[in-house]
């Protein structure tokens, strides 16, 4: 059975399965599902037509996914747009503000009053800092990590397979260190760590481990005078 309080606002054909818990004053739009086991906080809004604490479906050529737990938590005053879909075994933090058409995979952690913005993708074990921003059309591979205070401009892809499926390896996507900036339609090559403060100008490629507080450009990515 899910508990639903009487503070709750639920739109037009609203679909809660069950095991779902929510909090007081929430808001869910037109059209959404909260699928079974989600947790909802206080004062959170989600937007028209999302689908929430999606379970995850393979074939045989992807991996399986080892989940921290079986449900979607999102946290009190969290907003989420129109369209959206979030996976289960995902936590959302307090104030998140999440964009219209964004996709959050399962297993990701997204920490305090961080910004996911419009058609974002963050993908699977992944985990998101505290106050970051990552903005339109960003792509986050999964198996990244990304610190506190950290800025993602509009079109950043990353990757996280370094062999790109011609053969065996641990995937692993950027670490990206506290306070860093990653500039419009620059991309992160697998497991490269990108140091705290530091900056990356936009279109630039990453390909290797970058130190801390200094600016890189071009391809690839060298250290300029600023």
């Amino acid at each position: 059975m899910s508990i639903i309080p009487e503070s709750a606002q639920l739109g037009i054909h609203v679909v809660i399965e069950k095991d779902v818990k929510i909090g007081e004053n929430v808001v869910i739009g037109h059209n959404s599902t909260i699928l079974q086991g989600s947790e909802i906080g206080d004062n959170v809004i989600i937007g028209n037509n999302c689908v929430l604490g999606i379970e995850p479906a393979v074939n045989l050529r992807m991996r399986k996914t080892k989940k921290n737990n079986n449900k979607l938590v999102i946290h009190s005053g969290a907003r989420i747009g129109n369209l959206v879909s979030i996976y289960s075994s995902t936590v959302i933090g307090k104030s998140v503000f999440i964009g219209d058409h964004a996709s959050v995979r399962e297993n990701v952690t997204i920490g305090d009053e961080t910004i996911v913005g419009r058609a974002a993708i963050v993908e699977l074990n992944t985990k998101i800092g505290k106050n970051c921003t990552i903005q339109t059309l960003a792509y986050v591979t999964g198996d990244s990590i990304l610190e506190d205070n950290v800025f993602i401009g509009p079109c950043v892809s990353m990757s996280n397979d370094k062999y790109m499926g011609a053969k065996s390896y641990d995937l692993k996507g950027p670490h990206i260190k506290k306070g860093s900036k990653i500039g419009n339609n620059a991309s992160l090559l697998p497991g490269v760590t990108i140091g705290e403060n530091t900056i990356v100008g936009a279109g630039a490629v990453v390909t290797k481990n970058i130190e801390d507080n200094i600016t890189v450009a071009g391809v690839p990515a060298k250290k300029i005078n600023t």
